[in-house]
This record gives structure tokens, C-alpha cells and sequence, in this order.
């Protein structure tokens, strides 16, 4: 019985994770924009927002948030802002030609492609990216409650919830080890900038709609 919820979750998860969204945006913009390591880290993040949804889902505060028009307000509101945010920093991002030939940068400026992104940074940003997506604490909720049986043993929930964990690292791994390709980022170099306002564009409207996004 355990198997066949295990093999179902996962199979939930992997659908849930490699559809585009906010997660798959940023993964893709810091390894497009700094480097393989700086997608890893994302991706590492991404992970354990995830696994602060598993977290609350078990100890049953995903319904209490689920349920409370302000906690899900909140929560919604300041993952909107913060992609957002991103995005808006994405938007001010100068050619690659000007970027080398600056020898400052502004405070309020995106960090120059030449630049790397901590790893620090880096998870970061995945974490925040992830644990303040309204939809997936509605996800999650969804899972722990209505796919998963109440019965089931806490310890092997939070088996589902670690596998859960691995697979969105390793999924989003594989995503920055194919943007950070040299190859790739060689022969989109010269369009970078124009990439990166695209991203930002893109993180800008996920951003709108998180912030429009209901509890149904």
C-alpha cells in the first residue's frame, strides 16, 4: 500500500515540478546569467522550500494557512513582490559590452554577468523563490490530505516528503547543467541582456499572477 502512494506522489510531484513557473524561471536565469554553480545552489534552495511545505503539511499548519484568508494574503503578496522585485532588477540589465567596459557598478544595479553569485545567493534566492509560492503550499496541502491516506505513518510521510526533496534538486540540477552549457552561453552572449529583460518580464507577470492567484 505504502509503494503504490510512494510511486503515485512521486509521479504527482515530478508533473507538478518540471511544469514552467516561477521555479524553473529563476533556475534558468542564474544559470544563464552567472554560472552552473550559482543553478545548482538554486536548485538546492528550491529544495528546501519544498521541504518547509513538507514541514507544515505534516504538522498540519498547510490547512491553517490554507484556511486563513489573511496567512494566505500575507504569504501570497510577498512571494509577488519578491518575484516581482527580480524581475524589475532583471529588467535594468545593461548589454554585455557595456557590463565588461564598466569598471563600477551601482548598488541598485543586477550583479554584471562577468560577476558570479555566491552560492549563499544562490540558495537564496531558490528558497525564497519557492517557500513564498502560495500554489505550492495549496499543492502540497492537497497532496498530505486527499492523496496521501491519513492513516500512513508519519515517518514514511516524510519518506514522500524527502523524496519529494531529492527529485526537485535533481530535476532542477539537470535544468542549470543544460543553461550553463559554455556552448550555450557563448552563441547568446551578445542577446544576454535582452534574455535577462525577457526573464525579468516573465518573472514580473508569474509575480502579477501569484499575487491574483485565489485558494481554490
Amino acid at each position: 500500500m505504502f509503494l503504490s502512494q510512494f510511486l503515485t506522489v512521486a509521479l504527482i510531484h515530478l508533473l507538478a515540478v518540471i511544469s514552467p513557473g516561477p521555479d524553473f524561471a529563476m533556475v534558468t536565469r542564474n544559470s544563464l546569467l552567472y554560472s552552473r554553480k550559482s543553478g545548482v545552489y538554486t536548485s538546492v534552495g528550491l529544495g528546501l522550500g519544498i521541504l518547509v511545505h513538507v514541514t507544515y503539511s505534516l504538522l498540519g499548519i498547510g490547512i491553517l494557512i490554507s484556511q486563513s484568508i489573511v496567512l494566505f494574503s500575507v504569504i501570497k503578496f510577498i512571494g509577488a513582490a519578491y518575484l516581482m522585485y527580480i524581475g524589475y532588477k532583471s529588467l535594468k540589465s545593461k548589454p554585455y559590452s557595456e557590463v565588461k567596459e564598466s569598471t563600477t557598478a551601482t548598488t541598485n544595479s543586477v550583479p554584471a554577468v562577468s560577476k558570479t553569485m555566491s552560492s549563499f545567493e544562490s540558495m537564496k534566492i531558490g528558497f525564497l523563490t519557492n517557500v513564498l509560492n502560495p500554489k505550492a503550499t495549496l499543492f502540497m496541502l492537497a497532496l498530505f490530505t486527499q492523496v496521501i491516506d491519513p492513516v500512513t505513518p508519519k515517518f514514511i510521510q516524510m519518506l514522500f516528503g524527502v523524496e519529494m526533496v531529492l527529485a526537485t534538486i535533481a530535476w532542477f540540477s539537470l535544468v542549470s547543467l543544460f543553461f550553463s552549457n559554455e556552448a550555450i552561453k557563448h552563441r547568446i552572449r551578445k542577446y544576454q541582456h535582452y534574455i535577462e529583460r525577457l526573464t525579468g518580464g516573465v518573472l514580473i507577470a508569474l509575480g502579477i499572477k501569484v499575487a491574483l492567484s485565489s485558494r481554490k
